[in-house]
């Protein structure tokens, strides 16, 4: 039984936590998921202020966190209001032992503030990455990843990363066929890469023609991704030379153009794999693959399942047949 802590003070978002006790608080051993122990570990007893009014009832105290595989913190509502110097002090601790720490949202604040994140790489909600760098300037501050890991400690981008976030742990731990169950019963996606950009396009002033041209190309390339698109063509339609355009490509979504295509085809073949009952060959060619071989090679390395095994693991038995889910509007 997996021992997971979750990290409790006040201030700490309500949304956190209750993905964090959504993912590994019920008892889903019927659909194949092994049973985890979670834990809210507080520095005092009795119960704890939440925004909106909320409030928490810590069941350990922090000295559970030697006990723990795992450690999570939510962010607090105020990335910036001050952790207690026992709580940081447990999480340095906890560090040193080898457990897992991960940090969703605007945890990677108490992270930082712990002194845990000095020197590493580290992400955030984009529109909080500027504040952590400053206030942190040894993190190693990234703003495009949904989540990344370094040194055994994980953070994640905003809201509904942290679900990315903590079903990736799952699958670490447990395998691909776990977190699938737990994404099933939670009607979400069962995979997002961390190397997939944050969905939003970063504020950039109106009249910047530039964020503009590269922001209709991609929205173009997402309504035909099952058509031949490389590089020069992206370019053609943004209007820019090749090595211009990637470079642009790059700054504004952290990622290549050739990664973003892979990384969308394979998003919309999954889609495909779980709501339609398409055969390979033509969920590999209608994301946009002119080889199934290719399709498989890149799928199974995207997912850690090949396609058939994913659809056998991730697809409800009431999906209806041959209907296509629609090509995601956004970045």
């Amino acid at each position: 039984m997996q021992r997971v802590a979750v990290v409790a003070q006040p201030g700490i978002r309500s949304f956190d936590l209750a993905v964090i006790t959504e993912v590994w608080g019920p008892d889903r051993s019927r659909f194949g998921v092994p049973p985890f122990e979670l834990r809210r570990c507080a520095l005092e007893p009795g119960p704890i202020s939440l925004p909106g009014g909320l409030s928490l009832a810590p069941d350990r105290g922090l000295d559970w966190l030697a006990a723990a595989d795992l450690v999570v913190v939510p962010a607090l509502a105020d990335p910036e209001d001050p952790t207690p110097e026992p709580v940081l002090a447990a999480l340095r601790e906890a560090h040193a032992r080898g457990v897992p720490i991960a940090a969703l949202c605007a945890g990677a604040f108490v992270l930082a503030e712990a002194g845990l994140l000095e020197g590493r790489r580290a992400v955030t909600h984009w529109s909080l990455a500027p504040r952590l760098a400053a206030r942190h300037p040894g993190v190693l501050v990234e703003d495009a990843p949904l989540y990344v890991e370094d040194g055994g400690l994980w953070t994640s981008a905003g809201v509904a990363s942290g679900i990315d976030l903590c079903l990736h742990l799952v699958r670490e731990a447990h395998g691909a066929e776990a977190a699938a169950a737990i994404a099933r019963s939670m009607v979400t996606g069962p995979f997002r890469a961390g190397a997939h950009a944050q969905y939003l396009d970063r504020p950039v002033p109106a009249a910047d023609r530039t964020a503009e041209a590269l922001a209709a190309v991609r929205e173009r390339a997402l309504r035909c991704l099952d058509q031949p698109l490389d590089v020069a063509t992206l370019a053609r339609w943004a209007g820019m030379a090749p090595r211009t355009f990637a470079r642009h490509f790059v700054a504004a979504t952290g990622t290549t153009p050739h990664r973003w295509l892979l990384d969308h085809r394979l998003d919309e073949a999954r889609k495909l794999l779980e709501r339609t009952d398409h055969p390979v060959p033509e969920v590999a060619r209608r994301a946009g693959f002119t080889s199934e071989v290719t399709f498989r090679q890149h799928f199974t390395s995207y997912v850690g399942l090949g396609p058939r095994a994913y659809r056998a693991a991730s697809v409800a038995p009431t999906a209806a047949p041959n209907t296509r889910d629609s090509v995601r509007k956004g970045s």
